[in-house]
């Protein structure tokens, strides 16, 4: 018996993780091109692309591990059927519920690892990508000087860079126009420049080389110029404000949080809101233990048919499942259903469904819970490929 498990094993290992692989590379390339092109036109980093995407791995392995759970163990027992080998197997005496052991085994172990992910993973990891996103758009984060355009440091100095060579070492073709709170206003041109870091983190010093300064203020008559060779030029950085602390959406808070805002809120609406999220949470959980019964009624066909309907009826299913409790999270949200109703209840009658088909597939003689389906879907397509446009009616010729 330990054989068999081992075969199961590798049957469901090999989709399971492809499918987990594929899904989370398509997910990160969709999101990439968008993440470039935002960082590009907020002026920061290109390395800070990694670092969202990083953040958002966390979501993407949350909705692919249900997915790839579902699809490894089906191509798996549509493996065994449709060569004969499960036939064998309970030939043997080996029942459905004895070859459901390993796949339960990959759900225990998948549901903990997505339990980890959903309930403590995912919420840091969305606060600090919405981190990220708030210190591009107010420039605290790798915020720089563009080379030909005018540059806003704060409210009261301004600077422009004709070009820049050595990754911003050395700077040439400066322009620097500044204004104090007492009125005053400086303006600087130099042939080159460069910036130090000093003691104080909010302020820098921009070195200047051959260049001229001019000094106004309402009382005089006619502005100081000056020339000079070397002039030290402080800059003030400006003081970005502060992002949030974490929780300023229910989908930044850990289960246990939730768990105790739940009882804690101010108020009846914001309770609600929080329970639907902990409840959504709960149940997505929950559903990866109905996975490997679902798979097994789905990807055993029926005698004499080698149609993929299954697979399809698969997926359909359990996004449908998962878009209902979506709907019903914003439902117990907005107060109009106690979220315990509004998200349970769908639940229940999945559940039942498949258990249903499982009895069916496994206990009723010859029972196959998408029999019909799959001959309507078989119709179906011949119907299609009959009066497709161009294809040509077999000759049968009589001797």
């Amino acid at each position: 018996m330990k054989s068999i498990d081992r075969y199961m094993a590798r049957l469901i290992a090999v989709p399971l993780f492809s499918t987990l692989i594929v899904a989370a590379m398509l997910l990160v390339l969709d999101r990439m091109l968008r993440l470039f092109q935002f960082v590009a036109t907020e002026g920061g980093p290109i390395s800070v692309v990694w670092r969202m995407l990083a953040n958002l791995l966390p979501e993407y392995l949350g909705l692919g591990i249900p997915i790839g759970l579902l699809l490894g163990i089906l191509l798996a027992f549509r493996r065994l059927a449709t060569s004969s080998e499960l036939d064998v197997m309970r030939g043997v005496g080996m029942s459905y519920t004895r070859l459901l052991r390993v796949p339960y085994m990959y759900a225990i172990v998948l549901a903990l690892l997505n339990l980890a992910i959903v309930g403590y993973l995912q919420p840091v990891s969305r606060y600090y990508y919405e981190n990220l996103r708030f210190e591009l758009r107010t420039g605290a984060l790798g915020a720089s000087i563009k080379v030909g355009e005018f540059t806003h440091l704060g409210d009261r100095m301004t600077i422009r860079i004709e070009e820049s060579r050595d990754k911003g070492r050395k700077l040439s073709g400066i322009f620097v126009h500044a204004q104090t709170p007492k009125g005053d206003w400086i303006g600087v041109t130099a042939d080159r420049g460069q910036f130090l870091a000093t003691d104080d983190p909010n302020v820098i010093i921009f070195r200047l080389t051959n260049g001229t300064l001019i000094h106004n203020r309402a009382d005089f008559v006619t502005p100081r110029v000056l020339t000079f060779s070397s002039h030290d030029l402080p800059i003030n950085l400006p003081k970005f404000e502060s992002f949030r602390q974490r929780g300023g959406a229910n989908l930044e808070y850990t289960l246990p949080e939730l768990a105790r805002q739940g009882h804690t809120a101010p108020t009846h609406l914001l309770r609600d809101s929080v329970r639907a999220e902990f409840h959504f949470r709960v149940i997505e959980v929950a559903t990866m233990f109905l996975l490997p019964l679902l798979a097994l009624a789905l990807g055993v066909p029926p005698k004499r048919s080698s149609s993929a309907f299954g697979v399809f009826l698969a997926i359909v299913m359990i996004v449908t499942f998962f878009k209902i409790n979506q709907y019903a999270t914003s439902i117990g949200e907005l107060g109009k259903v106690d979220p315990l109703i509004a998200l349970w209840v769908p639940f229940t009658i999945f559940a039942a469904l498949v258990f249903w088909m499982y009895y069916t597939i496994a206990y009723v003689p010859g029972g196959q819970p998408i029999g019909a389906l799959e001959r309507g879907f078989a119709k179906l397509a011949s119907a299609i490929t009959r009066h497709m446009p161009g294809r040509r009616p077999r000759t049968v010729v009589t001797p």
